[in-house]
């Protein structure tokens, strides 16, 4: 079930109030907010769109004259103050301002400048669309000019989904109106914790608080997630969003453990386990006895597969029955193999440094293999592990001198979502 309201039912204004932090959005949300609406909105390179009696400094608006230079390719705002002959001297004064006065020096072809003028030709006002949230204006002062960075509110909004598993995470996400990003981004914060295609079990549930972003009170698109449980096989996990002081946001647990740990549990998403890490399996295609010493995820040919942990890429190639293979070394003692391989990420070589969750590859059936599926093996200090119950070294916890301000962030979230929980459990009858 999908639950759009800021202030859940029993929750005091106090917790609403000192969870604002997180309903701030992100660098990356806001860019996805402006591509988004420029995407969707029709086409305008004037901020016209805007309130100006509320957005731009006022100045007497006698014998102005207003002029609209679109920005050409090659145009730079030099060149622009050259071609209408404005002041030099109001062009320093402008790029030089502070803090926003360098951001003229941006201007991209498509935009359009709008240019205020007295009667003697002399700037009084430049305005420049940046996107579609933002506008630059440099308005003469009598220090010479300041620069204001106009933005269009951008409000977040808590929004709460709740979903009992039975058919997959993917059915049951989409069934309580979470998008398809979101739903990715449960997998992931749960991946190192919860094999998606071996342990999720009907009856298994979980409760997700997130961002809904808004833009002139109209919804625009969901944000991230700020806080999670996940109840699989009876064993509960909690994730909450902290934001450090460099504004990096992970996860993390209630205690301020990362729920990040140095390897993913699987290397593809959503695929199911067909045979499972077995030193005394018959080998389906020579018929014999032979240690199976990795665990086959079966996928449609093509399906993405990603490096479990972070590394350095050892050996890219063929590799007798196992086809297109790919190893990854992770430091001194760790390494891992990804086999029958259809196809390799597009410009990957040996030697190659790549990341926990990267695509290297792509699900095939190259060497001895009966069908499309990934053989993934984990090795430490060469010796073959079961890759389902290895225990996976962790990432570092929330630094000591930290563990204050993560708890202040953390416990209104982790107070609201065991509320939501109980809320949305009570109306859904359970």
């Amino acid at each position: 079930m999908k639950n759009y309201n800021l202030i859940i039912f029993g929750i005091s204004a106090a917790i609403v109030a000192s969870v604002s932090y997180a309903l701030m959005p992100s660098e990356s949300e806001k860019e996805r907010i402006i591509e988004v609406l420029e995407a969707t909105t029709p086409a305008t390179n004037t901020i016209a769109s805007l309130d100006k009696t509320k957005i731009l400094p006022e100045i007497p608006a006698n014998n102005l004259h207003t002029e609209h230079y679109p920005v050409q390719a090659g145009d730079s705002l030099s060149g622009i103050f050259r071609k209408l002959k404005l002041s030099f001297t109001d062009l320093y004064h402008i790029t030089h301002a502070k803090p926003h006065g360098r951001d003229f020096a941006k201007i991209l072809p498509g935009k359009t400048l709008e240019i205020k003028t007295d009667k003697d030709g002399n700037l009084e006002q430049l305005i420049y669309p940046r996107n579609i949230l933002e506008t630059l204006i440099a308005t003469r002062s009598k220090e010479g000019f300041a620069v204001e960075l106009i933005s269009k509110d951008i409000e977040a909004r808590i929004s709460s989904a709740q979903a009992i598993i039975s058919s997959s995470l993917y059915v049951d996400g989409k069934k309580a109106g979470l998008p398809d990003r979101l739903i990715m981004q449960l997998a992931d914060i749960f991946a190192w914790d919860v094999d998606f295609a071996l342990n999720l079990r009907p009856g298994d549930q979980f409760t997700v608080l997130y961002k809904t972003l808004y833009v002139d009170d109209k919804e625009i698109m969901t944000g991230d997630i700020i806080a999670a449980e996940f109840v699989n096989r009876g064993k509960t996990y909690t994730a909450v969003m902290f934001e450090d002081e460099d504004g990096k946001t992970n996860y993390y647990t209630p205690d301020g453990r990362s729920m990040r740990k140095a390897f993913l549990r699987t290397p593809v998403d959503f695929a199911r386990i067909s045979s499972r890490f077995n030193l005394r399996r018959k080998h389906p295609v020579l018929n014999k006895i032979r240690a199976h010493k990795g665990v086959d995820y079966a996928a449609k040919t093509g399906t993405p597969v990603k490096t479990t942990g972070d590394g350095k890429v050892t050996f890219r190639g063929h590799k007798g029955g196992y086809g297109r293979v790919v190893i990854v070394q992770h430091g001194q003692h760790y390494s891992t193999l990804y086999a029958h391989l259809s196809k390799y990420k597009s410009g990957l070589r040996k030697g190659d440094q790549v990341k926990q969750g990267e695509v290297i590859g792509y699900v095939g059936k190259s060497g001895l293999a009966t069908g499309p599926h990934l053989h993934y093996e984990f090795r430490i200090d060469g010796a073959h592990r079961n890759p389902l119950t290895v225990k996976l070294p962790h990432h570092k916890p929330i630094n000591k001198y930290l563990m204050a301000e993560f708890k202040r962030q953390t416990s209104p979230l982790l107070a609201q979502l065991e509320q939501t929980k109980k809320t949305l459990l009570a109306k859904n009858g359970n």
